[in-house]
């Protein structure tokens, strides 16, 4: 039986994975993290049903001492997911990440805590398995098609900006394209940032409006083409089959994983 504590568990991400936790063979939902006095369990919120006695904790520390989770889901907010991370690792506790915002140099610093405590630890920037197919496939016509430029459009709460989706796709492609200044040598932005965001000659672009969830298209441009890579989440719970894929993986690993088209 795996032991899981959730932190965000009042999100919207964090509601279906209590629910998917909750229903899921061979995992026990024994904790939930949350920084507002909200109740004492899960049952004490009118969002969940009254037999969800799963305990609400405030502090981490508490959260370890009575309850001894194996793994943590953190879907919280980038300002917070840093930490709570580096306190699962140091805890021996796996975790298994949701929120997006990690720098490179946090992202590093984590990765050499997992491996010196030999912790296994997945962050995802997706957890879609078609969004993981998507940016394997974007990495592939890359090789082809050097041209590209990425779309991603979120719900208008959404914090972070490029998505970890987008930056990651970014990343992937630029594992096999070559570093490349996109459109005309001389174009100007008369508004600033109508181009997007630069990664390595790519752009990057972000929509945050009301009724999206998660979408992203990838643009290929060739001579006389176009190839659209593209890939929707209509509801969240199109992220719960990778979160109990994490959590069924962590356990079995001793490293950091950063995105989960290593591990598909």
């Amino acid at each position: 039986m795996i032991k899981v504590a959730i932190a965000g568990a009042r999100g919207k991400m964090g509601i279906e994975a209590v629910h998917t936790v909750m229903k899921r063979q061979g995992m026990e939902l024994v904790a939930a993290l949350d920084y507002k006095q909200v109740g004492t369990t899960l049952a004490d919120l009118e969002i969940f049903p009254v037999n969800y006695n799963v305990p609400i904790f405030t502090d981490f520390s508490e959260l370890v001492k009575y309850t001894a989770p194996d793994v943590l889901i953190d879907l919280t907010s980038p300002h917070a997911v840093y930490e709570h991370t580096k306190q699962a690792i140091l805890h021996n506790i796996r975790p298994v990440i949701g929120t997006t915002g990690f720098s490179d140099e946090q992202l590093e610093e984590l990765k050499q805590l997992a491996e010196e405590k030999k912790v296994g630890c997945i962050i995802a920037p997706n957890f879609a398995i078609g969004a993981i197919l998507m940016m394997k496939f974007a990495r592939e016509a890359a090789k082809y098609l050097p041209d590209v430029e990425i779309i991603e459009m979120h719900h208008d709460n959404k914090l972070d900006a490029p998505s970890g989706t987008g930056v990651k796709t970014a990343q992937m492609i630029a594992e096999v394209r070559t570093e490349k200044k996109q459109g005309h040598p001389t174009e100007k932005e008369t508004m600033p940032g109508a181009r997007g965001s630069d990664f390595e000659g790519m752009r990057i672009h972000s929509v945050r409006l009301p009724g999206l969830v998660a979408h992203q298209q990838v643009l290929f441009g060739g001579e006389g083409q176009l190839l659209t890579i593209r890939h929707d989440s209509l509801n969240r719970q199109s992220f719960m089959s990778g979160v109990v894929f994490s959590i069924e993986t962590v356990v079995g690993i001793e490293k950091l994983v950063y995105g989960l088209e290593n591990i598909i």
